[in-house]
């Protein structure tokens, strides 16, 4: 758990708070300061944020993770919080934006929810990743076959829209089902599903 907050006294009360609870945390007196730090050297964590911090703003650090596609889900905490803030927030992506002080079992209820949607997330980017890296492999040829295979064309008719001839796409087609490692044309339409390849 990474702790943001400018309060040297509220930052001493929530660390011995969340770790009672048997979570690591880190703590920043600032959004630069968080930034600045190897927060990305570690797994999947999440973020309990103050709104008002010196310098950039718990929403303004908000924004940046996002403009960096950052897995970092965040928990708001504020003393000054007001509803179209909070709301704002939340659209955005926040987990829960919570009153100072803040009630216990509500910030674990609201840490839990975010660590659970980080490790989702991390799994979800890393499988990602290693669909595009087998995409990486194919060849602009590979792509195109692989593309008209997964839209339900046959070889014969991939082969007639490529201007060439069967037995080629025949290679081609053993070629993507390996690179891609799909061991069936369902996984390895599934695969392109979720890749955005071959839409019509």
């Amino acid at each position: 758990v990474f702790l943001v907050d400018d309060d040297a006294s509220v930052r001493r009360g929530l660390t011995r708070l969340i770790k009672s609870a048997g979570y690591q945390v880190q703590t920043f007196a600032s959004a630069r300061e968080f930034l600045d730090s190897d927060w990305r050297a570690h797994g999947p964590g999440c973020l309990v944020l103050d709104v008002r911090l010196p310098g950039l703003s718990g929403l303004d650090l908000q924004r940046e993770l996002q403009t960096e596609k950052a897995i970092l889900p965040i928990i708001f905490i504020t003393g000054h919080g007001d509803i179209p803030m909070s709301v704002k927030a939340m659209k955005d992506g926040a987990v829960d934006f919570l009153p100072k002080p803040v009630k216990d079992t509500v910030l674990f209820r609201a840490i839990e929810q975010a660590l659970d949607r980080a490790v989702r997330d991390h799994a979800e980017r890393e499988q990602l990743d290693d669909l595009q890296s087998r995409i990486d492999t194919l060849t602009p040829r590979e792509r195109e076959v692989m593309a008209l295979v997964v839209r339900g064309f046959l070889n014969k008719q991939i082969a007639f829209e490529l201007g060439t001839v069967e037995k080629t796409i025949k290679v081609h087609r053993a070629r993507v089902m390996e690179k891609m490692q799909a061991g069936s044309l369902a996984e390895l339409v599934r695969l392109a599903e979720r890749a955005g390849i071959g839409k019509a």
